[in-house]
């Protein structure tokens, strides 16, 4: 009798756990971004269990400096998705994104908009603290950003928004200005991705809150142009479908 090899198992249970029965083969997996095209959920608890299979990740030497590893937080099928660079002090304290100064700017945003943190998944590139807040460096980013990737395929959202020159440069690997990067949309991962500034910015420089404002209200408008959403209401009609 052939004895299955444990690691092959442990390996496809994994994988069961985030795509439900459906074999998925290579590692660029997405869904097709055609017009109209209805987008399946992934399957419930997906997310929850991605977090559990890398949560204790040592691949660089952040792992072992960190606090709490930050998967991030929000709502699991959300439309929009925030992607910050990297976990602060106080984010590593408590183990969730955004939950400082800048995470409180954020929700005040986020309500001028119509929105609160359970419409939308805030994360970031590294799930891990970089020392003194530094910026991340090319290792971590690419022993991290496979995470970044599998958490947008498992939420399949249709907008995302880089906040911070850092963050934006890092997904498009473009070193442009903040200012030139406001202008464009981009695609990430096949995704629709804007750039704004991020919160902590707008904190410690109050002349960039006016363009902030404008970049957010762009964001909200696009935002309901892909969600067919309403102003005044959060979200598309209950029980409707993703389509990309």
């Amino acid at each position: 009798m052939i004895i299955p090899d444990q690691n092959i198992i442990s390996y496809f249970k994994r994988h069961q756990a985030l795509f439900g029965d459906q074999l998925i083969l290579g590692e660029r997996h997405r869904e097709e971004t055609t017009a109209g095209r209805i987008v399946e959920p992934s399957p419930p608890g997906a997310l929850q269990a991605f977090n559990d299979d890398i949560k204790s990740c040592r691949k660089c030497a952040l792992g072992a400096s960190r606090r709490n590893f930050v998967f991030g937080a929000g709502n699991p099928d959300a439309d929009l998705v925030f992607v910050g660079e990297a976990p602060g002090e106080r984010e590593d304290q408590l183990g969730e994104p955004f939950v400082g100064r800048a995470g409180i700017l954020l929700d005040k945003i986020l309500a001028a908009i119509d929105l609160t943190r359970q419409d939308v998944y805030i994360l970031n590139v590294l799930k891990c603290r970089p020392p003194n807040n530094r910026d991340p460096v090319p290792e971590e980013v690419k022993q991290c950003e496979p995470y970044l990737k599998q958490q947008l395929r498992i939420i399949k959202p249709k907008l995302i928004v880089a906040l911070g020159r850092v963050a934006a440069k890092t997904l498009l690997r473009l070193n442009e200005s903040l200012k030139n990067m406001r202008k464009n949309s981009y695609i990430y991962e096949g995704i629709e991705l804007r750039v704004t500034y991020h919160p902590a910015a707008l904190l410690r420089n109050s002349n960039f809150k006016a363009p902030a404002w404008e970049d957010f209200q762009a964001i909200r408008d696009r935002y309901r142009e892909l969600t067919g959403t309403q102003p005044g209401s959060a979200h598309p009609a209950a029980g409707e479908a993703k389509a990309s």
